[in-house]
């Protein structure tokens, strides 16, 4: 925006027409350029489809551009999700499953990730399953106390708003990782 208000200067009067026109057209890219880039982040952190069409919407079109780049296969599924959460709930749980699915496609060597979501009672989970690479809930504190899994921290520190806990574990088959998300849905946590 700077650099845009320097092709409009207190100059620019004194500049011949061609020049106007050529810094009006400069000024004017910058804008739209800038407009962009606002609309891009705006969009980064509130998903168009999550303020929308709420959590389920946006975790099924994250999993299928993951499935659609063929480098995975990706589900969800969501059971008991009829009431959405605050949108500011909503968020800070979208961002926890993306950066859940990030770590997954980073560091596991998965060929699939599946998740479900659903509900008993006023406690709400989110379960990510996937066939590479994971941790256990001793790596997870082990991570969480030690310079490096910044990503986990982040997570840590997202759930602790929502008074939410998260376990890693490997399943019975030992075939599997399981992470879970619990979450406490309390009525005044509903959308009105």
């Amino acid at each position: 925006m700077a650099t845009a208000r320097l092709y409009l200067n207190e100059n620019f009067v004194n500049l011949d027409k061609t020049t106007q026109l050529q810094s009006i057209y400069n000024a004017k890219q910058i804008i739209d350029d800038t407009i962009q880039l606002i609309r891009n982040i705006s969009h980064s952190l509130m998903p168009p489809t999550l303020k929308n069409f709420g959590l389920e919407s946006a975790v099924n079109d994250l999993f299928q551009k993951i499935s659609g780049s063929g480098s995975m296969n990706a589900s969800s599924r969501f059971h008991d999700y009829r009431e959405r959460l605050k949108a500011e709930n909503e968020l800070i749980i979208f961002r926890v499953i993306q950066e859940l699915v990030n770590n997954i496609l980073k560091h596991s060597n998965a060929s699939f990730i599946h998740l479900t979501q659903n509900t008993s009672g006023h406690r709400f989970f989110i379960r990510l399953h996937h066939d590479g690479r994971g941790i256990t809930q001793a790596d997870f504190e082990k991570l969480n106390k030690s310079n490096v899994g910044l990503g986990l921290k982040n997570i840590q520190s997202r759930l602790k708003i929502l008074q939410g806990k998260i376990f890693f574990e490997k399943d019975m088959s030992q075939t599997y990782y399981k992470v879970t998300i619990e979450l406490i849905r309390e009525e005044d946590d509903k959308q009105a």
